[in-house]
């Protein structure tokens, strides 16, 4: 049977009172009673039941990870990070799938089932009410990945898409592409939206550029390599920016099943960097955004609104960069 705070006490000679305040953070105790009744808890093999201490402190340290594309192999690189970074400062990721999900209050009332104490929205394609249903609930949050503002309503930490776009659009017409083309994720996503921007507006700076654009149905290597498909049938451009990875992962696969070389005769620049882009067999060049030190930086803004409730909403913007690889031609000065 589980060892009981009670034959801590006992076995440490002090009050039960003592042992709850040993293991309750920022509880008073001298140094003196926590090394004796730390002592008997190892002697006894004894571990505090967080469920037990959730009801003496009002926090139960569960962070509610919401996400809503799981499909998309990024998020096991983003939830690795964000559960072991979680875990790390002492709190409790609770993992939940919104993909069918289409009304904020929903989730609100569902995470608040479980009392957690406050929620990071983990996603660039959820729309930008779910983040403000939990803060109009009351729940700290933070929105990662979520859209840039310079006055965001939320905690927003992420890269600036339009930017990212603008930086994908320079880089093919550096390289000497005449037809360029956007290949976007759904176009009901805040990324895709912004994306789509930047790229047409870099576009539009260069007259004698031909462009074309569309929308994949998901972000996902199905979606991918179906519109590409699509696309292929038609006068396809010299070379397109994929949404993000995987999206250009699928499109790649379907250059070559097509009987077509990349970079010869398609190029494509994806989004993200994922481990799967850096595969030999895959190689694609793309646009690097940094998702651990966005990860890293999401944490420390829950934290530190767990600790004041009343920090106002704060927009961290990190820059990408372009990944070198094998899928776009060389710029024409290299």
């Amino acid at each position: 049977m589980a060892v009981t705070l009670k034959e801590v006490a006992e076995r440490a000679g002090v009050s039960r009172s003592a042992v709850s305040r040993t293991f309750t953070d920022g509880a008073s105790v001298s140094e003196v009673m926590r090394r004796k009744v730390e002592k008997a808890a190892r002697e006894l093999g004894y571990s505090p039941n967080a469920l037990a201490s959730s009801l003496t402190t009002g926090r139960t340290k569960l962070i509610g990870l919401v996400s809503n594309n799981f499909h998309n192999p990024i998020f096991l690189e983003v939830f690795d990070l964000f559960t072991r970074g979680l875990q790390e400062r002492g709190l409790r990721p609770l993992l939940v799938n919104l993909s069918d999900e289409t009304d904020p209050e929903n989730s609100v009332r569902m995470l608040r089932q479980y009392s957690v104490d406050g929620v990071v929205v983990a996603s660039s394609t959820l729309s930008p009410g779910f983040a403000k249903a939990f803060r109009d609930a009351g729940v700290p949050v933070v929105h990662s990945f979520g859209r840039y503002s310079s006055a965001p309503e939320v905690h927003v930490v992420g890269i600036d898409n339009r930017e990212a776009g603008r930086l994908a659009a320079r880089t093919l017409i550096e390289r000497g592409y005449t037809h360029v083309g956007f290949m976007g994720g759904p176009e009901s996503a805040t990324s895709t939206q912004d994306r789509y921007t930047g790229f047409m507006s870099e576009v539009a700076a260069h007259p004698r550029i031909k462009v074309s654009y569309s929308f994949a149905r998901a972000y996902s290597f199905d979606a991918g390599r179906e519109e590409m498909l699509r696309l292929l049938q038609k006068d396809p451009a010299q070379a397109y920016f994929g949404g993000d990875d995987v999206l250009s992962i699928g499109a790649l696969s379907a250059i070559i099943d097509s009987g077509l070389d990349c970079p010869k005769d398609v190029g494509i620049i994806g989004l993200n960097d994922m481990e799967m882009a850096r595969w030999n067999n895959i190689n694609l060049t793309t646009i690097h955004q940094p998702i651990r030190q966005i990860v890293s930086s999401s944490i420390e803004l829950m934290v530190a609104t767990l600790a004041d409730g009343d920090r106002y909403p704060e927009g961290r913007i990190f820059s990408c960069s372009v990944v070198e690889r094998g899928t776009l031609r060389p710029a024409q000065n290299a």
